[in-house]
C-alpha cells in the first residue's frame, strides 16, 4: 500500500488520532506521523515491524487473535508500549480494509490514559468517601445536596433520598443566626475554604456535634460548580466535655458550699434562738406574726444550708442492694400527696428483669422526688400526664421521667444542674433540687441526661450501672 504518498495519505498525516495500517500477517505496513511520535519510534523502526512491537506482552494474544478474524467494525481498550516502555493506555477502533489481492486492518488509536487516571483518581476518592467513617456532603453551587456519603446518612438519620435536592438547612438547629450562616456563604463563594464548629438536629431531633470544613469546588475555569462538606462527629466529645465542666464547677462548688455552711450556719443558728425566745416573751400579736415570718424564712435558709451541706460533705450513709422499683413506687407515693397532682395522670412501666443496685437507698429516694416534682411543677396545675420507666440498656439501668409540661428553652436546658439556678417564681424554688440530685447520681458513677423543648414536655433520664460505680471508672 502506498497510502503515505498519495493525497489521501497527506490528510491522514493530518489526523489527531494514532491510525496504524496492519497486513493479515500483523506487519505494519502503514502509520500515520501522530503513531510516530505518540508511540516515540523512528518513523523507520515501525514500518514493516510487528505491530506487536506495541504491544503490552499480556495484551498480544488477544488483541493480535481478533485482528486474525472477520471480526468487522469494533472497538476495545488496550495498553500500547512506547519506545522508552512506558505505558499508553488507548482506545482502538478496528476497521477492515480490502483490496483486490488482500485486507488490512485499520486501527484508530486515541490516548486515553489522562482520563484514564482520572477515572481510577475518581474512583479512589469516592471508594474513600463512600467508606469513611467521617460524614461527607457535596451541594451544588446553589447549596443543594446533590451527594451524601454512608456515614452522613447514618450521623444526621436521614436517608440518602431524604437529604438528595435538600438545603442543608434541614438539619438546621436553630442555634445560629441568619448573619450568621450568611457570613459563611459570603466566605465560600469567594473560594476560600471555610472551618468552624456546627451543631445541628438529626432527624429525631437530637443534636449532633461536628467540625466542618466547607470547601469550594471549582471547575477548570474557576467558576465554582459546587461545595463539599467534610464533618468530624464530635458529638461524644462534646458530651464528655460538658460532664467534665460540669464535675468540675460540682467540684469548685462543693467546696464553697462547705464554707458558705459553716459561715452561715453558725449566726443563723443564734438568730433563731433569739427569735424563739422573743416569741416566749412578747404579748404582741403584730411581733409575733412578724417572728413567725422570720422564723419561716430562717428554717427556708437552713433547708438551703442542708442541701448543700449534703452536696458537700462526703456521704456517711451506707451503699447496700437497692431495689430500683421499690424506690420509685416509694418517691411517688410521695410526690402524689397533694392538691398540686389532683389532675395528672401517672403511669408506672416498671421492668421485671432489674436487679439490685449498690446505691444509698434514701439519696436515690430523693433524686427520684426531686425529679418528680419538677414534672408537676412543669405543669403548672394543669391537667397532663407524668410517665416514669425503668428498663436495662446494657450494662446500665435507666429510669425515665417523662412529663406533658412546659418544656425547657434550650438555652437554660445546659443550667439546670447548676446550684441555685430556677426557671419558678422567686420564692418558689431554691434551684438546688436537680443540683444535689446531678451530685448523688454522680457519686454511684451514673449520669442524668435531659431531652426537653418548649411546649413539649421534658424527658429526664436517670443512668446508674449496674455493677455500681466502679463500673463506670
Amino acid at each position: 500500500m502506498a497510502l503515505r504518498s498519495s493525497k489521501y495519505g497527506r490528510v491522514f498525516d493530518l489526523l489527531p488520532e494514532m491510525i496504524f495500517i496492519v497486513d493479515s500477517d500483523q506487519k505494519i505496513v502503514d502509520h500515520n506521523v501522530v503513531a510516530a511520535t505518540e508511540t516515540g519510534y523512528a518513523p523507520v523502526d515501525l514500518l514493516h515491524s510487528s505491530f506487536e512491537i506495541i504491544l503490552q506482552p499480556e495484551q498480544r494474544r488477544t488483541l493480535l487473535s481478533i485482528l486474525k478474524t472477520d471480526y468487522g467494525e469494533q472497538s476495545l481498550e488496550t495498553k500500547f508500549v512506547r519506545a522508552d516502555k512506558t505505558i499508553m493506555d488507548v482506545q482502538v477502533d478496528l476497521r477492515r480494509l480490502y483490496t483486490a489481492e488482500r485486507f488490512y486492518s485499520v486501527l484508530i488509536a486515541k490516548d486515553i490514559t489522562e482520563q484514564k487516571k482520572k477515572e481510577l483518581d475518581y474512583l479512589r476518592y469516592s471508594n474513600v468517601m463512600q467508606h469513611t467513617v467521617n460524614p461527607i456532603q457535596i451541594t451544588d453551587a446553589s447549596g443543594k445536596m446533590i451527594y451524601v456519603n454512608p456515614a452522613f446518612e447514618r450521623a444526621s438519620g436521614f436517608s440518602n433520598e431524604e437529604l438528595i435536592g435538600r438545603n442543608p438547612r434541614i438539619l438546621n438547629s436553630g442555634r445560629y443566626s441568619r448573619e450568621f450562616w450568611k457570613s459563611v456563604w459570603d466566605h465560600i463563594t469567594t473560594r476560600k475554604v471555610w472551618v468552624g464548629e456546627i451543631e445541628n438536629r438529626r432527624k429525631d431531633g437530637s443534636p449532633f456535634h461536628t467540625e466542618l470544613v466547607i470547601s469550594p469546588i471549582v471547575d477548570g475555569n474557576g467558576h465554582i460548580v459546587g461545595f463539599l462538606g467534610a464533618h468530624r462527629d464530635i458529638t461524644e466529645q462534646k458530651i464528655l466535655e460538658q460532664q467534665l465542666v460540669r464535675s468540675q464547677k460540682m467540684e469548685s462548688i462543693g467546696t464553697l458550699a462547705a464554707g458558705i455552711a459553716h459561715e452561715v450556719g453558725n449566726p443563723l443558728t443564734s438568730i433563731s434562738s433569739l427569735v424563739q425566745v422573743i416569741q416566749r416573751t412578747t404579748a404582741d400579736e403584730f411581733a409575733k406574726d412578724k417572728l413567725e415570718l422570720i422564723k419561716d424564712q430562717i428554717n427556708r435558709i437552713a433547708r438551703i444550708i442542708r442541701d448543700l451541706v449534703d452536696f458537700s460533705r462526703p456521704s456517711s450513709y451506707v451503699i447496700k442492694p437497692t431495689d430500683v422499683n421499690k424506690v420509685i413506687r416509694e418517691a411517688l407515693n410521695i410526690v402524689q400527696y397533694g392538691k398540686k397532682v389532683k389532675d395528672i395522670a401517672f403511669t408506672l412501666e416498671l421492668a421485671d428483669d432489674l436487679q439490685s443496685l449498690p446505691v444509698v437507698p434514701d439519696q436515690l429516694a430523693q433524686v427520684f422526688i426531686n425529679i418528680l416534682m419538677n414534672a408537676v411543677d412543669s405543669l403548672d396545675g394543669k391537667p397532663g400526664s407524668i410517665w416514669i420507666q425503668s428498663r436495662v440498656d446494657g450494662e446500665m439501668v435507666e429510669v425515665l421521667v417523662k412529663d406533658t409540661g412546659k418544656g425547657i428553652a434550650p438555652d437554660d436546658r445546659e443550667k439546670i444542674f447548676e446550684p441555685f439556678f430556677t426557671t419558678k417564681a422567686v420564692g418558689k424554688g431554691t434551684g438546688l433540687g436537680l443540683w444535689v440530685s446531678y451530685g448523688i447520681v454522680q457519686s454511684f458513677g451514673g449520669d442524668i441526661e435531659v431531652d426537653s423543648d418548649l411546649g413539649r414536655g421534658s424527658t429526664f433520664t436517670i443512668q446508674l450501672p449496674v455493677n455500681g460505680k466502679e463500673q463506670r471508672s
